[in-house]
């Protein structure tokens, strides 16, 4: 009888092994689909002005979350979306998506996407700030180092720095802040909700660059137009593997292969853009990796 316990306890660990591993198969698949996206969203942009491509990937992304909250037997018209929480959400998403999708049409993918995977650190650092979570000095040190990595990138004291590298980063801290309020909207917002709302601020993004610099749409290209759809559906798939991703294995197991979309961004840059891997990038993408995997590791239990 006394061995009853120790077998229970032996499968129940066997058990959360295999549901971790299920975990982060569902997140590097997330991060594969979320590359994706972005290649096609970059690959679109070469076709179509970027006011027309947010228009369009938005409504789409809207048309896919809404009939899924349809099908569910809720609306995406619910009181809770008016509040303040969400206000901020929304003007902090409009940002990281105008911004990001700007960074993707006019600089290489790979760079971008090393810039993108700043964002867990500058959460951390907001979270401790904003809502008192502690963070221990080896966790700033990493965070700093972190930072230091998107400097190296970006450069800012070289002759060579072009001012169209601060879009990603703009983007990376729209994103950011988006990630913190999402901590705070209300628990009745189902994940398809939020993407639907998510989604509706790109269509807004894409209004606001039409007001600032207009451009007639175009609807001759296919390729183009192709590569809105793919993105909308691949985005949304990519939305529904992470939240998978989420619920299936522990956090701290299966946060770590974000890091993953690095190298599924690296690679479609290279293959697909042409684009080279500078010392700089590939030195900075280290660093922040490096770092963001130690903030990890180092964080509290729950």
């Amino acid at each position: 009888m006394a061995d009853f316990p120790s077998i229970a306890s032996a499968e129940a660990l066997v058990e959360q092994r295999r549901a971790n591993l299920r975990g982060g198969a569902w997140m590097v698949a997330a991060m594969a689909a979320f590359a994706l996206e972005d290649m096609f969203v970059k690959r679109a942009s070469q076709g179509m002005p970027i006011a027309q491509v947010l228009v369009l990937l938005g409504l789409g992304g809207m048309l896919i979350f809404g009939l899924i909250t349809r099908s569910s037997g809720r609306s995406v018209l619910v009181p809770e979306v008016l509040s303040r929480t969400m206000a901020v959400r929304a003007i902090f998403e409009v940002t990281g998506r105008l911004f990001f999708v700007l960074a993707l049409a006019l600089t290489p993918l790979s760079s971008t996407t090393v810039i993108l995977q700043a964002t867990p650190l500058v959460v951390v650092a907001a979270a401790a700030w904003l809502f008192g979570e502690r963070v221990g000095w080896q966790r700033w040190l990493a965070i700093v180092v972190g930072l230091c990595g998107v400097l190296v990138i970006v450069q800012p004291w070289s002759d060579g720095f072009s001012p169209l590298a601060i879009l990603a980063l703009i983007g990376m801290l729209g994103f950011a802040g988006r990630d913190l309020a999402s901590r705070l909207a209300p628990a009745s917002l189902g994940a398809a909700v939020l993407g639907f709302y998510g989604y509706l601020s790109v269509v807004v993004a894409g209004v606001a660059v039409a007001i600032y610099k207009p451009a007639a749409w175009v609807w001759g290209d296919a390729v183009a137009l192709g590569a809105i759809v793919l993105a909308s559906a691949i985005g949304t798939t990519a939305y529904a593997s992470l939240m998978k991703a989420m619920r299936t294995g522990d956090v701290s197991a299966v946060t770590p292969l974000r890091y993953s979309r690095l190298l599924f961004g690296i690679g479609l840059g290279v293959i697909f853009f042409g684009e080279a891997l500078s010392p700089s990038t590939f030195w900075g993408a280290g660093l922040i990796v490096v770092s963001g995997l130690f903030t990890l590791m180092r964080a509290p239990a729950r």
